[in-house]
């Protein structure tokens, strides 16, 4: 039954689904939009890979500052409570 996977007949009835579902003349409008969304995606996914590539050494993954032991009395600004 599903040996195969997709059939060419399979692509075809999708197809007829799609365009009596969208009519056939927002087709073109709605494969231009999702062209626009995949091209944005492709130059975030870039960028991001571009920044990773460069900063290595990023600051947040440095630890802020070491965890105060409980023998160790809190620091304080001074006023009096």
């Amino acid at each position: 039954m599903l040996r195969n996977g997709l059939e060419p007949w399979h692509l075809l009835i999708v197809a007829i689904v799609v365009i009596v579902l969208f009519g056939s003349k927002k087709l073109p409008d709605t494969a231009r939009s999702l062209g626009r969304s995949m091209r944005i995606l492709k130059s975030e996914a870039k960028a991001l890979k571009e920044e990773g590539a460069t900063e290595p050494d990023s600051p947040a993954a440095a630890p802020a500052a070491p965890p105060v032991s409980p023998s160790e009395p809190a620091a304080t600004d001074g006023r009096a409570r």
